[in-house]
């Protein structure tokens, strides 16, 4: 299949507007994206799209977005992928994240194999990092977990090798609904359900464990929810925002009655656990 790359310039250009961008147009006909030193990247499968619809939602953005698009002809995207992308790489010292073409890598502890599409999350970026490590670290052997932004599945995949009774695993974008259900059959992990949409999804059933890696104020909009469906003395993650977001996320987790249980940083991106009574 032909694409369509939108590639986004910003100024002034920061990890917090590239997270904003990528979170205002999830909604929009993109499969994936990607960044690199100067650009984020849109990726649309086939040719045609509305550029007036991406501009309405870029120019009402508190920064200035450049665009420009260009056709990018099938190609094979594995083949791309294993020559400068997708590295075999290991969590925490346990764990190893790896596509079924890597020849050549370490046995660990706990391995995910995962099938690389166009533009992919592989694990690298510090907020998976940072909350798979939490899940090494513990006993989740019969516990309910919720997986919020669940993205290739890969957190949600750790938890269930680690034990946990069911894992619900959520995604707004369709590619990463996907991608989790193709992941989870690769591992032969069967008690994953995936589902594609927002919190809006939640209901009656209660979690143990909740991870919410998303934006954080997808996370702030969303802690009532999350608050809701935890189980008293259950813990919930909060990842993918940045130190200094701290304050406004504790600030709305304890109007919420939840307690503090520490945090983790790297790079400046941070998880932030909270308790329920």
């Amino acid at each position: 299949m032909n694409y369509t790359k939108i590639s986004f310039k910003l100024n002034p250009d920061s990890e917090e507007n590239r997270e904003i961008l990528v979170a205002c147009l999830s909604d929009l006909t993109f499969e994936s994206f990607d960044e690199n030193e100067h650009f984020v990247m849109g990726y649309i499968p086939g040719e045609s799209f509305d550029l007036n619809e991406i501009n309405a939602i870029t120019t009402t953005l508190p920064f200035s977005v450049h665009t420009e698009n260009e056709m990018i002809p099938d190609q094979n995207w594995n083949e791309i992928w294993e020559k400068n992308y997708f590295k075999p790489l290991l969590i925490g010292g346990r764990c190893l994240v790896r596509a079924p073409f890597h020849a050549e890598y370490e046995p660990a502890e706990f391995e995910l194999v995962i099938e690389p599409k166009m533009a992919f999350g592989t694990g690298n970026h510090e907020t998976t990092t940072l909350v798979a490590e939490q899940i090494l670290g513990m006993d989740l052997t019969g516990k309910t977990v919720l997986d919020m932004g669940c993205g290739t599945g890969i957190l949600g995949m750790l938890a269930s090798l680690k034990g946990a009774k069911s894992v619900t695993a959520i995604d707004i974008d369709t590619w990463s609904f996907e991608s989790t259900v193709e992941n989870a059959r690769l591992n032969n992990i069967l008690n994953i359900e995936a589902k594609l949409g927002d919190a809006s999804l939640l209901g009656e059933e209660k979690y143990e464990i909740i991870f919410a890696n998303i934006h954080k104020n997808v996370i702030i909009n969303d802690l009532p929810v999350y608050e809701s469906v935890l189980q008293p003395e259950g813990t919930l993650y909060l990842s993918g925002f940045y130190t200094h977001d701290m304050p406004d996320v504790k600030r709305k987790a304890e109007s919420l009655k939840l307690r503090e249980a520490g945090y983790h940083e790297k790079n400046n991106w941070v998880v932030y656990s909270f308790k329920k009574p």
